[in-house]
């Protein structure tokens, strides 16, 4: 089936909620009208595998017999920092040394979301890189799937290695961070 771009709608609105296991989830247009239903598929193309709930988000969308569904993501921001909780742990760290800290190709190892953390491995390194579920959130993921390629910013936290910012892999290249 060919899509004609004349039915496409460019909006910009906020992820009401985004369900990695099932798949989809839905945006809520600044301009109002009916929810927008996130395929997955979609947010792959764009180099994503989540997204996190109250991230801002520019869609083309189309209208179907099923409702408006997203067709393409064309850019997408984190919640605002006023949003998410700043963790203890990052309190007394130089914000600057923070933002040079190189990005590192890793592999999800596992993440609990109801644990609220999981670990990634780092190519070349042995020891483990915490993560936090308010750093992915601040990153603008939701969930993480073990084995999935990231590219993460890391330093040395108080217990060891933890991730202060984490990108899907394909999306930081895309945007020539690696």
């Amino acid at each position: 089936m060919e899509e004609n771009k004349r039915d496409l709608t460019r909006i910009v609105g906020e992820v009401k909620w985004f369900d990695p296991v099932k798949g989809f989830g839905f945006v809520v247009s600044d301009e109002g009208g009916p929810d927008v239903l996130l395929h997955a598929n979609v947010l792959r193309n764009f180099g994503q595998s989540t997204v996190a709930d109250s991230a801002r988000i520019e869609l083309d969308v189309q209208s179907t017999e099923r409702g408006v569904q997203a067709v393409e993501v064309l850019r997408i921001e984190v919640p605002r920092a006023s949003d998410v909780h700043v963790l203890a742990d990052f309190a007394d760290l130089d914000e600057d040394a923070i933002l040079n800290a190189p990005l590192e190709p890793a592999r999800v190892k596992w993440f609990d979301k109801g644990k609220g953390f999981g670990f990634a491995n780092v190519f070349e390194r042995p020891e483990d890189v915490f993560i936090h579920i308010e750093v992915l959130r601040r990153s603008g993921l939701a969930d993480l799937q073990p084995g999935e390629a990231l590219a993460l910013r890391v330093i040395e936290g108080k217990r060891g290695r933890m991730a202060v910012e984490v990108s899907a892999w394909e999306s930081a290249v895309d945007k020539g961070r690696l």
